[in-house]
């Protein structure tokens, strides 16, 4: 295996990075109770394994080299998908968490069943399976991927089966355990690399100073009129919502490590540092690309390459092994979450519930093992399959995924929890038809016909605008609906609740509006 970028310090330490992920995947393992379960690693993941967790769930390679050439094209004002979701965040810790974790579930079809009864959970499991295997893994194996045969120059289907390997080992041999532990050397290893590449590239331009004074002044604006293009300001403050609310508070990928909290308060604590961490997106993440622009902005055509344009010009030989250790890094924490999550929603929602409701511990294991491998093998045919697809423009399949798959959950969730009156069949319907009708908004916005060729709103206000439909909908089936069948929403758990994550949420809040306004 040759590549360009690679010498044979940085293939050492890329081997070193591998050997330290393997012994402490191997050593969480051991941590884990003998016949334990392998889904919630027995309720005890601490703060930092949370914060760690959701935010290295949260951090692929595709975010860092999109990220990168956003910074390139536009500045910072991409740094609202980062800074905004410390609301959603929030929401999470104080109204969702205490629900999960008070109804003591497994997954969110679970909990969903006990708000609108079992024919939602199965509709929401299924849905949850094909999520994940589509947006959180076939998309996540394609991005890394590209960047995997761009560097080693290997077909798309090795890249994918090794990246699979990796993280299937850590899943399958500790569990969400075993995904946690390693989440929080892997995304120390992220932080350091990424401080080093912008205290590099700021040390190579001349300083802050002297970036401020090399890029347009707008690179230094979170928000930009309606008429640009790429990000108006009134989509991002209504669409946005719509995603956070799905991304952060009801996917299971994202959640689990909350449902896996020792207590409500480590919970809130975990959920908190990830706010924290989601401020070192636009300094890790999209300044260097704002530096690549300052540095390299009259050679380089596509900022694509932004990324890797800065670590080959930068780092000496073996900085760029501990790079790539780091892109691979945060493909096996994504890809690890994703394939634990997907085990634990099959096992729980449809095997255990559906076919075997007395099955040991043991049994739930294996079956989830299998899951895993099954998920896998079907996720590598689907990536193969999306790069077979020419023309392919990947960060319009993101936002096709994120804007047109949120607003389903978004209303389910929203309405079930924060109004009593929602009934099962507006739940379903939403899931069901509202998912459908989603779906194929979002393919002709991708690829509109002829008789469709109009201005199209934003996708963030599109996406808005779906949900809104959604809602309303929702609610007049729920008021006309003849079955009154009551369910009850899951009460909170109050016991947990700490000054200590209060206070560290209203800092937080404090500091994003802070920034907001600096930076406007």
């Amino acid at each position: 295996m040759e590549s360009h970028y690679m010498q044979g310090l940085d293939w050492l330490i890329l081997g070193i990075y591998f050997a330290v992920l393997i012994a402490i995947g191997i050593w969480a393992s051991t941590k884990r109770k003998k016949g334990g379960a392998l889904f919630l690693a027995e309720h005890s993941l601490r703060w930092h394994h949370i914060g760690f967790s959701m935010w290295g769930t949260n951090v692929g390679p595709s975010m860092l080299i999109a990220s990168a050439s956003a910074g390139f094209t536009t500045g910072i004002v991409s740094g609202n998908y980062a800074w905004y979701a410390f609301v959603f965040i929030a929401l999470l810790a104080f109204v969702f968490a205490p629900r999960y974790l008070g109804a003591k579930v497994h997954t969110l079809p679970e909990f969903m069943g006990l708000r609108f009864g079992q024919s939602t959970r199965n509709i929401l499991a299924w849905y949850t399976i094909v999520t994940i295997v589509i947006s959180w893994l076939a998309l996540t194996l394609f991005a890394g991927g590209i960047l995997i045969r761009q560097v080693f120059d290997i077909p798309m289907w090795t890249s994918a089966l090794v990246l699979l390997f990796i993280s299937a080992f850590f899943s399958m041999l500790g569990g969400l355990k075993a995904v946690a532990y390693t989440n929080v050397y892997q995304m120390i290893l992220l932080i350091v690399v990424s401080l080093v590449l912008v205290i590099v590239g700021l040390d190579r331009v001349g300083g802050i100073s002297a970036l401020i004074d090399k890029v347009p002044s707008d690179y230094w604006v979170m928000f930009k009129p309606n008429s640009d293009e790429a990000f108006p300001w009134l989509p991002i403050i209504l669409g946005y919502p719509v995603m956070g609310v799905w991304f952060w508070c009801t996917d299971q990928s994202m959640v689990q490590p909350v449902l896996a909290a020792k207590d409500l308060r480590e919970g809130q604590l975990g959920t908190n540092f990830t706010g924290w961490l989601k401020i070192l997106d636009v300094a890790l993440y999209i300044v260097p690309g704002v530096i690549c622009f300052a540095l390299f902005g009259d050679t380089l055509n596509n900022p694509d390459e932004a990324y890797l344009t800065m670590v080959e010009n930068l780092f000496p030989v073996g900085m760029v092994g501990l790079v790539f250790a780091v892109l691979t890094a945060c493909l096996v924490s994504t890809i690890g979450s994703a394939l634990n999550a997907l085990s634990t929603v099959f096992t729980m929602d449809i095997y255990v519930k559906r076919f075997n409701p007395n099955a040991s511990q043991r049994r739930i294991n294996y079956v989830g093992r299998i899951v895993t491998v099954i998920g896998a093998a079907i996720a590598i045919v689907l990536t193969v399959a999306i790069d077979s697809i020419k023309g392919l423009n990947l960060f319009n399949v993101f936002q096709s995924v994120l804007g047109f798959i949120a607003p389903p959950m978004a209303a389910v969730f929203v309405l079930g929890i924060f109004w009593r009156k929602t009934t099962m069949r507006a739940a379903n319907f939403a899931l069901t038809i509202g998912t459908a009708f989603c779906l194929i908004v979002g393919v002709l916005y991708l690829w509109p016909p002829e008789w469709l060729q109009f201005p199209w709103p934003h996708f963030m206000l599109l996406s808005f605008e779906l949900f809104v439909i959604l809602a309303v909908a929702m609610v007049i089936i729920s008021l006309t609906d003849k079955d009154k069948t009551q369910y009850e929403i899951p009460a909170p758990i109050h016991e947990g609740w700490s000054k200590l994550a209060v206070g560290l949420w209203t800092a937080l809040a404090i500091v994003m509006i802070s920034l907001y306004v600096y930076f406007n």
